[in-house]
């Protein structure tokens, strides 16, 4: 059963009295007109200042994977100057992949660092949104289908970004698990599910990562849209949590200016450019002034926002000034995408590839050469630029092996891009849909030329790589997949490569899962990398030829179909006007592990070039908590880091609990061949009548500590 967290202040102590009684005395400046600029967008990215009193302008930018580029004011057409060019660090999933709370903390720190260097206040991330489905065109942007992994990395990152004087704004409040009718589904949850699965990362947040801001979602909850909620926004997040930080909606997700302005939300943004007609503009104005809604609620509001410019030091001479592009953000943005890559398949080890006896390579798919920076929604990035799989395996060889590529397949021809940014029109049809792209004859022709001449080179070469997967076509803001099959007939390409040689390399790029059964079996060898940032092209090329030993693990649950997960088992993904969870908890592996339905590669799985010993497990308390110990030993003949995870599993399980969950994990330094380290993890919750589970996947469970 569910258990409420308990109530603590998010700020404490003299600090908050202190910068509350400045805010106050400073409200009591301010003009009605002028406390209403402040609490709705005067631009697109940010609100109005008070430029007599001092106070200047919130400004915020998108961020799940950089500071966006600059738009105009009140267009969404970009300004067009060379000066917004940014780090593009990789995917949350990628970073999720890692299990590295420190590579979180790091990728924060460069997040904030390049934000304030921009400029900006507020940082439009992370999101920390569950993987309810693998068709959701937003996944790339969130950790993990698992709320322990998404709040532990979550909260470091938060951290990191909040050390640059930036705020972190983590989305979207709450259970935002679909891009289908976002706008206006209305989300029916029950409590179990809500504060075990949905609200963890965001409770975290708030508690361990002391985040600032909070953005609200567009769907409904319980028949109220988020960022107007009674229930979120006052009962858990203000008065359960103690959130005194400032509540920001998505863009276009106010619906009522009264539900608004009495809500617990602070800011309203939009993507239309009639600022003073926001629903927290001049309408909210009027209804002040005719006695319909008491100025108080504008007041506290306006108490926050000044509380955040004052914790950011916005008003003062003392905030830190942040840069952006250095080569040291490149770097962590490489360690980052060198630990996401996950091995899931290397039989009679294929991989790593011999360098020195590499002469002649065969490259396979569009992929390879394809740049991902500029799409997604608002994750779009304008990077300084993106390696690319090919030209990293191209520099990496540098000029010792002739590296042939050739595409492979071809997606359909674009069609002509708008002179209007696709938010404009992002209000529209529910704020997003199911995307099948229509079948392209002439395509469907080239593809088959282009298999063939693939296939013909495949027979001819010892060493072939194959790179495709998935695109900002599919895994984009605003679209959901209409299920996981491999697009413009990769299927088909794979099964033909591997007929002519059985020792090609599958190599996938994406944010989602993909079906790969038709040809799995035969395939002898499987790499999955993410969008993996600006380095990710070098990252990949490292790990495939054995420079790097891949350490990354399976954030989420890899499925055979998209039938095996369990919110399409019900049939309540993407739902009708209504979406049901009636899986309750039973989300990703809590669902396939619990009612025996095998995937194709686990949660947490990830294989390595080397072999780790488990030994030695023991539970040990430590300052009135628990940790489980185990010696893990490199017994192979490379250096490679492993992640130990602990899952618990009730001794006596009620039909509303998984046969196991995740609550810890550790990841070991690079351990050399030979050298052991004893790993200390530190297990979340109460451990009575539970068996500890002790794995290198929910799947390959090493030892069992059994329940005392």
């Amino acid at each position: 059963m569910y258990v409420k967290w308990n109530s603590t202040d998010y700020m404490r102590g003299e600090k908050k009295m202190e910068l509350r009684k400045k805010a106050e005395e400073l409200l009591q400046k301010l003009t009605l007109e002028e406390k209403i600029g402040m609490i709705h967008g005067a631009q697109l990215f940010q609100t109005a200042g008070v430029e007599r009193l001092g106070i200047p302008p919130l400004k915020m930018s998108d961020g799940p994977m950089g500071v966006r580029q600059e738009f105009l004011p009140s267009n969404w057409q970009p300004v067009g100057r060379s000066d917004d060019y940014v780090t593009y660090l990789p995917c949350n999933s990628a970073l999720a992949s890692t299990w590295n709370r420190d590579l979180a903390k790091e990728t924060g720190r460069v997040l904030g660092e390049e934000a304030r260097g921009r400029g900006k206040d507020v940082i439009l991330g992370p999101g920390v949104n569950i993987k309810r489905s693998p068709l959701c065109g937003r996944n790339f942007e969130y950790f993990s289908e698992d709320p322990y992994l998404t709040k532990e990395l979550a909260a470091p990152y938060i951290q990191g970004v909040q050390e640059w004087d930036v705020a972190a704004c983590v989305k979207h409040f709450a259970a935002n698990n679909q891009e289908t009718e976002r706008l206006w589904i209305d989300v029916e949850v029950d409590e179990q599910a809500l504060r075990e699965i949905y609200l963890p990362a965001f409770y975290d947040a708030v508690k361990k990562g002391g985040v600032h801001t909070i953005m609200g979602a567009y769907n409904l909850l319980k028949g109220e849209h988020c960022c107007q909620s009674e229930y979120l926004l006052n009962d858990i997040l203000r008065k359960e949590w103690g959130y005194d930080g400032v509540v920001i909606s998505d863009w276009g997700a106010v619906h009522d200016t009264e539900k608004a302005a009495n809500s617990q939300l602070d800011i309203e943004m939009s993507v239309t450019d009639n600022f003073d007609e926001y629903f927290m503009a001049n309408p909210l104005k009027e209804k002040i002034e005719n006695g319909e809604i008491s100025e108080a609620v504008v007041d506290e509001k306006v108490v926050r926002i000044l509380m955040l410019m004052m914790k950011l030091h916005m008003m003062d001479d003392t905030r830190k000034s942040g840069t952006y592009n250095t080569p040291e953000h490149r770097r962590k943005a490489l360690e980052v995408a060198r630990e996401s890559v996950v091995l899931l398949k290397n039989e009679e080890s294929i991989l790593p590839f011999p360098k020195e006896k590499v002469k002649k390579l065969l490259i396979v798919g569009e992929n390879a050469e394809c740049v991902h920076a500029n799409g997604g929604g608002s994750a779009e990035i304008k990077a300084l630029y993106e390696i690319t799989p090919l030209m990293g395996i191209k520099t990496l060889l540098g000029g010792n092996a002739e590296v042939k590529f050739v595409p492979g397949y071809v997606r359909d021809e674009k069609k002509e891009e708008s002179d209007i940014n696709w938010q404009e029109s992002s209000l529209e049809n529910g704020g997003g849909s199911v995307k099948e792209l229509a079948v392209n004859a002439e395509a469907e022709k080239k593809r088959e030329e282009l298999r063939k001449e693939a296939a013909e080179l495949a027979s001819q070469y010892e060493y072939v790589l194959f790179v495709g997967g998935l695109n900002h076509e599919y895994d984009s803001e605003g679209n959901d997949r209409v299920d996981m099959k491999l697009p413009y007939g990769q299927d088909k390409l794979i099964e033909e490569m591997l007929a002519v040689n059985p020792n090609t390399v599958i190599t996938f790029v994406g944010g989602s899962p993909v079906e790969m059964g038709s040809w799995l079996e035969k395939a002898k060898t499987v790499v999955w990398s993410w969008y993996a940032g600006m380095e990710g092209g070098n990252a990949l090329a490292e790990v495939l030829f054995g420079a790097v030993t891949p350490s990354g693990k399976l954030p989420e649950t890899f499925y055979k179909k998209h039938t095996d997960c369990s919110a399409h088992a019900i049939g309540e993904f993407p739902g009708g006007s209504k979406v049901h969870y009636t899986e309750g908890v039973f989300v990703g592996y809590r669902y396939n592990d619990t009612f025996q339905i095998e995937p194709e590669f686990c949660f947490g799985h990830g294989l390595s070039y080397t072999t780790f010993l488990y030994e030695n497990p023991a539970l040990v308390q430590k300052n009135g908590l628990n940790y489980v110990e185990c010696d893990v030993t490199n017994t192979g003949t490379t250096a490679g880091k492993e992640t130990v995870q602990i899952y618990t599993a009730s001794v006596e399980r009620k039909e509303t609990e998984p046969v196991q969950e995740l609550k810890g994990f550790e990841k070991t330094k690079l351990l050399f061949p030979g050298e052991c380290q004893r790993v200390s993890v530190l297990v979340e919750g109460m451990i009575e009548k539970k068996n500890l589970r002790i794995g290198s996947s929910s799947r390959d469970i090493r030892f069992v500590i059994e329940s005392r």
